[in-house]
């Protein structure tokens, strides 16, 4: 995969002050992680009809089937540590970022036409991003 170049400014992760406990609790009632077929190699538990992985995409369930109760709970705790990049028009931050258990860190992005719902999957190794998140994480 293509390493990314890093250069999109809604591709960062909110530094300075934070929105604080109530603000990320509020955020949590009005979002949810809906998964996309683009990012899956088995439908799981996703309600998904099929998938159709891109061939430039990541997998989410390439090592192991990530099912939508643990990805959704990645999802809050992106949320709840302020993984956040800024928010955008529609009052979501366009992308949340979180770490597994297992070290794996995930970016999950919405997108204008389904505001507050989110897709996620794995960021390479090769993504420069990817270390600024496990920092972050660890610092929050």
């Amino acid at each position: 995969m293509k390493k990314r170049i890093g250069n999109n400014p809604k591709r960062r992760i909110i530094e300075g002050t934070l929105p604080d406990m109530a603000a990320r609790e509020a955020l949590l009632t009005r979002i949810n992680y809906v998964g996309s077929g683009h990012h899956k190699l088995y439908p799981a538990d996703y309600g998904l009809e099929r998938t159709n992985p891109r061939p430039t995409s990541s997998v989410c369930d390439a090592v192991k089937p990530v099912l939508l109760a643990e990805a959704s709970d990645l999802l809050r705790q992106g949320v709840l540590r302020a993984m956040l990049s800024t928010y955008g028009q529609d009052g979501f931050p366009k992308y949340i970022w979180s770490v597994s258990l297992d070290g794996t860190v995930y970016e999950a992005k919405t997108h204008p036409n389904t505001p507050g719902q989110y897709h996620g999957y794995p960021l390479e190794k090769e993504d420069s991003l990817r270390d600024e998140v496990i920092e972050a994480w660890e610092a929050r």
